[in-house]
């Protein structure tokens, strides 16, 4: 399994930003793909950005141009840049770190991995 640890949550006002930060501790041999989704309880899990081992990437349009994907191979860190934070980003965070192919893949894998692909969470409010 691999070990993911997310950090950089908290409560921000609309329009500020946060950034996120992924700790990969175990990364599983076979893997290619990292990415973010999130999740409001009682409501389905929503991808946000896959990534690719070429460093391709797709996000959801309901993010796009405000959140930024990133990763330091050097300190196994993956990052999110949320910007423009709005009130409906309040949910639950999390890294996911498995194995697939392109970055459309893996953007679309994120609905469906299980827990053993990805961290623990971290939570995120915006307020008015």
């Amino acid at each position: 399994h691999v070990q993911l640890v997310e950090s950089g949550g908290g409560s921000v006002q609309a329009g500020g930003s946060l950034r996120l930060s992924c700790v990969v501790t175990r990364r599983a041999s076979d893997s290619t793909c990292m990415g973010w989704f999130r999740q409001v309880p009682g409501k389905e899990r929503e991808g946000l950005v896959g990534l690719d081992d070429d460093g391709n990437t797709v996000y959801a349009d309901a993010v796009k141009g405000r959140f930024t994907i990133s990763r330091d191979n050097a300190k196994k860190v993956l990052y999110l840049q949320m910007d423009s934070l709005k009130r409906e980003d309040t949910a639950m965070y999390y890294c996911a770190d498995y194995p697939l192919g392109i970055a459309a893949e893996c953007f679309s894998a994120l609905w469906l991995i299980g827990s053993s692909d990805y961290g623990q969470g971290t939570q995120v409010t915006v307020g008015q």
